[in-house]
């Protein structure tokens, strides 16, 4: 019995470990710390983060299975460098499933506004502050409330999982920073259009929301490319 205990100790240990360094490299990859071509050596991270191989392994391929890296043999894990025609189709996805989701959500009329209201807060600080990762955090848990709000779990995880795989690219850029202190405003406006049940101008919102980042990530993304491309024939 005890042998039982602390086996699941172990493993739960384990989980805890993985999804902290799951989250950490995220947040690296996502808000372009870690650029496309970025290599991931497993047992290099796992001396880095003082761990087993074993989360860092388990991460790696979790991350890989949302193609935000790629296996490399015998080297480890390299950050996937996405088209323009896929992050293209990501914004299509968010698009269409957090449109949904918010549609069942002010069906339901169940969304804690008083929490997204907090989570307004913390990305009106983030920005303030100049802090991207902190910006990442907040506003990923305040759209994954609205998520959840929606009744639809399945929905609601992977409208999350698609905003997961968004490569923010240019994040960080002058448009970039720009638009991260406009998102300040329409994250409050958000939780009033919610509160006051007003569901096509909270769709127009959301739809803006969304889509007025893309031509920010696809610049970068292009101007990535292109030095990419030049490195490539410099070495050639």
């Amino acid at each position: 019995m005890m042998r039982v205990v602390r086996n699941q100790a172990i493993n739960a240990m384990q989980e805890n470990l993985r999804e902290r360094i799951l989250k950490q490299l995220r947040s690296e990859i996502i808000s372009g710390e870690s650029p496309p071509g970025t290599l991931y050596s497993v047992p290099a991270l796992s001396a880095e983060l003082s761990v087993s191989t074993t989360p860092v392994r388990e991460a790696l391929l979790e991350l890989a299975n949302t193609g935000l890296v790629e296996p490399v043999r015998n080297r480890g894990f390299r950050v996937s460098r996405p088209t323009k025609k896929q992050l293209h189709d990501l914004f299509d996805m968010r698009d269409l499933l957090e449109l949904q989701a918010a549609k069942l959500m002010m069906d339901k009329a169940s969304c804690d506004t008083e929490m997204l209201r907090e989570y307004a807060r913390e990305i009106e600080r983030a920005v303030n502050d100049d802090d991207v990762r902190a910006y990442l955090i907040a506003d990923r848990s305040f759209h994954d409330a609205m998520f959840s709000a929606s009744g639809n779990e399945l929905l609601a995880q992977t409208a999350l999982a698609f905003r997961d795989r968004m490569r923010l690219f240019g994040i960080r850029s002058g448009a970039g920073i720009d638009r991260q202190r406009e998102s300040v405003e329409e994250h409050y406006r958000i939780i009033d259009l919610i509160e006051a049940g007003e569901k096509d101008e909270l769709l127009r919102l959301l739809h803006y929301h969304i889509r007025s980042w893309e031509p920010i990530f696809a610049a970068a993304l292009e101007q990535d490319a292109l030095r990419h491309r030049k490195k490539r024939t410099l070495e050639s």
